[in-house]
């Protein structure tokens, strides 16, 4: 768009971006001991985002949760880049000391690793 007009006179724009439009980079979790961010969003809330972390809370099928440790990111199906960086996001297989597991909550949203065991 020209940010003039053929007149010479100047463009305004028809409306700006709102504050609850505004993008931010995406939280990529990665293994290491844990770092978290905390950012502030609509409503004066404010969500908890990690940065690294190195424990999960495993849930196997009869048994109570368990906090294990992550031995490494095995596939990510969000995207081929982040499955080779190590990025953990929900749906990625992750490798523990209890066997392989499917992460089940947001890590860049909630702040929090939650995975089931898998077969």
């Amino acid at each position: 768009m020209a940010t003039s007009k053929l007149t010479g006179g100047r463009r305004i724009p028809l409306r700006v971006r709102r504050k609850y439009e505004i993008d931010r980079y995406p939280n990529e979790a990665l293994t290491g001991p844990q770092v978290t961010v905390t950012r502030k969003v609509r409503g004066k809330n404010q969500k908890t985002a990690l940065k690294k972390i190195d424990f999960i809370n495993l849930s196997a099928p009869n048994s109570k949760v368990k906090k294990t440790k992550i031995l490494k990111v095995l596939e990510n199906p969000t995207n081929n880049d982040y499955q080779r960086r190590g990025v953990i996001t929900k749906g990625a297989i992750l490798e523990t000391k209890e066997g392989k597991c499917k992460v089940v909550s947001r890590p860049g949203q909630d702040g929090v690793v939650n995975a089931i065991l898998i077969k």
